[in-house]
């Protein structure tokens, strides 16, 4: 289904599928695209089991969850458009294709790790090495933090923030995961760095993740207290965009690619701090953030300019549409696309 709102070249009733196996940051990004595209997506889950779970990306999809299958994932009409993410989705966008005769054009978020042929189109961070004529290379991933949203959030401040003082500062905590861990300094030593620069008047809006460790979580609530800052408890509305659009700068924790793409969107400084580990494209990613000047070190004092603000949605989506609208046209399809000199 398609919202009116979209000034993308994508036609009325447009159907579209995001398909992933349920994790958080995997469909919150098929969402992004889809939402940027103008469209109300059907959101399928597919829950592959051993052994074929053990072969996937390369392997098939788990026959019980094949179309006529109980509860299967894969109940036909088959959309115009299927946008998965996730290394379990890949054998299932492979099934469609060919399931729909062709019809249906299918988006891949990430590397699919069986080359560029596993969808119509991918979309790559730049820092993997996927290439391709039909791969879309960003810095930056997609993400629902829109420049419509951040407007918003300024023109209507959450009462929740809008008193805290100037120069007011985002703080967007991860936590541990795959390729890092909070230790007990690593703790001390960014608790340490925001009580710094608290202490220079600075009003401090905080949120954490599921996957922030109770003690650090413990001690971010304190200094939130100590120093009358915001600290979301998770009652209410989620203010992650409000605290985006309210901040002079963002303190972002290095374990979230995700985390601090949305925050580069704002187009204030970003201030990265990194916990124990690290990751070779973590390295790469950062290193191109500060050659653009959009991120920097945290050490408790803020630095940094404001650039133009930086979100690669827009792009992924309308380099979709665009490619959808071919798709059609050359399977002699009524036009998906309107003409891109109208949109």
């Amino acid at each position: 289904m398609l919202r009116n709102n979209s000034s993308l070249p994508i036609a009325s009733g447009t159907t579209c599928w995001v398909l992933s196996d349920g994790k958080a940051g995997d469909e919150l990004q098929a969402l992004s695209v889809s939402e940027a595209l103008g469209l109300e997506p059907e959101i399928r889950r597919v829950r592959p089991r051993a052994p074929f779970s053990w072969f996937m990306p390369w392997g098939p999809i788990d026959p019980r969850e094949r179309p006529g299958a109980r509860n299967s994932p894969l109940v036909p009409p088959f959309p115009d458009l299927l946008i998965g993410s996730g290394r379990r989705a890949v054998p299932y966008l492979r099934f469609v294709k060919r399931a729909s005769g062709g019809r249906t054009y299918t988006v891949f978020l990430k590397d699919p790790r069986i080359g560029p042929n596993a969808a119509d189109f991918i979309w790559s961070p730049s820092y993997d090495r996927l290439r391709g004529p039909n791969v879309l290379n960003t810095l930056t991933p997609p993400h629902r933090v829109s420049a419509e949203r951040l407007e918003a959030a300024r023109a209507k401040p959450d009462p929740r923030l809008a008193g805290l003082p100037h120069p007011r500062v985002a703080v967007l905590v991860g936590g541990d995961s795959r390729h890092h861990r909070f230790t007990e300094g690593d703790i001390a030593r960014l608790t340490e760095h925001l009580a710094t620069l608290a202490g220079t008047g600075a009003g401090l809006m905080i949120t954490a993740s599921r996957r922030t460790p109770p003690a650090l979580r413990d001690a971010l609530i304190a200094l939130a207290s100590r120093h009358g800052g915001f600290f979301w408890d998770g009652s209410g509305e989620n203010p992650f965009v409000a605290l985006l659009a309210l901040a002079d700068a963002v303190v972002a924790t290095a374990d979230s690619f995700n985390m601090i793409g949305e925050a580069a969107a704002t187009g204030v400084p970003i201030l990265v701090f990194e916990p124990t580990g690290g990751h070779p494209k973590l390295t790469v990613f950062l290193d191109e953030m500060k050659s653009l000047g959009v991120v920097h070190p945290f050490a408790g004092r803020l630095e940094g300019e404001a650039y133009p603000p930086l979100n690669s949605t827009p792009r992924i989506a309308r380099a979709i549409a665009e490619g959808l609208g071919r798709h059609r046209r050359a399977l002699g399809l009524p036009d998906a696309a309107l003409s891109l000199e109208n949109s």
